[in-house]
């Protein structure tokens, strides 16, 4: 059958959108990673999937895929996608979207500069809920990586996160940590591993090695995920930019209790149709 798609990215991290509500489209774990080589499919970090909402509050399901096929609970950059998608395709006529998750509900406005806003949500600091293997809750945890212990924060924005803070990320090591500490037994559903530089309290440069994707030029959720882990450590203020090698984000938590603001870029890169 031939399949209508677009191709989008948000500060690079780049997603294939497919709509299942005007189309009929089964998607599985071997397509997704079919379609995701970059040299004999579209190429692509993550799969975004627009289907109707199971709950009848909400305006539509939001389902993402890695370009390994594994699915997941979130993704910022794909979230602000997901809004110009829905809007350019006329499938909504709302300035916000409610919009439905495997991790809960999320919120999603277009600005009159075409930004995207999206509500993320509370994050979520308790470590069964991450989940990250830990007897507490604290603010930094150590954690075994390269025959060394280093400090981690971990964190869920609806999906793990570990956070460090690095000198550079210039010379981090993230190609040799990356995998390590994703795969790490502390994280028994693995997670998405960011590596942070505090420019000043109000700005940071981060690079994230993502789950199922490897690094990524952008990381939503990541970004997200540094934010706290830098307030909670006492080195950030509330708003924050942050600067990923694909662009700038700007996040806004005020604590514990609060949810996160995330504002940022979405582009549609060209519209195509394949065989399935």
């Amino acid at each position: 059958m031939l399949v209508r798609f677009t191709k989008m990215h948000g500060l690079g991290n780049d997603f294939l959108v497919l709509d299942t509500i005007t189309q009929k489209v089964k998607v599985n774990s071997a397509l997704v990673a079919k379609l995701a080589d970059r040299n004999f499919g579209v190429g692509f970090d993550q799969m975004l999937i627009v289907e109707p909402p199971s709950d009848p509050d909400m305006d539509f399901r939001y389902r993402i895929f890695n370009a390994d096929g594994s699915e997941v609970e979130h993704c910022g950059n794909g979230a602000r996608c997901f809004a110009k998608f829905v809007r350019d395709k006329r499938l909504t006529a709302k300035e916000t979207v409610a919009v439905e998750t495997q991790k809960g509900p999320i919120y999603l406005t277009i600005t009159e500069d075409r930004q995207v806003v999206v509500d993320m949500g509370q994050p979520v600091l308790e470590p069964q809920q991450i989940p990250f293997s830990a007897d507490q809750q604290a603010a930094t945890y150590p954690i075994d990586v390269a025959g060394q212990t280093i400090e981690i924060s971990a964190v869920s924005m609806g999906n793990p996160h570990g956070v460090l803070v690095v000198d550079s990320i210039d010379t981090a090591p993230v190609e040799s940590w990356g995998p390590e500490l994703e795969a790490h037994p502390k994280f028994p559903a693995k997670a998405n591993i960011g590596f942070m530089e505090i420019v000043n309290r109000n700005s940071i440069r981060l690079r994230v090695f993502e789950r199922g994707a490897g690094e990524t030029l952008a990381c939503g959720t990541g970004a997200c995920a540094a934010v706290v882990a830098g307030q909670l450590r006492g080195l950030l203020d509330p708003g924050v930019t942050v600067q990923l090698p694909g662009g700038a984000l700007q996040i806004d938590w005020n604590g514990v209790g609060q949810p996160l603001v995330m504002t940022g870029p979405a582009t549609t890169v060209y519209e195509g149709q394949i065989f399935l």
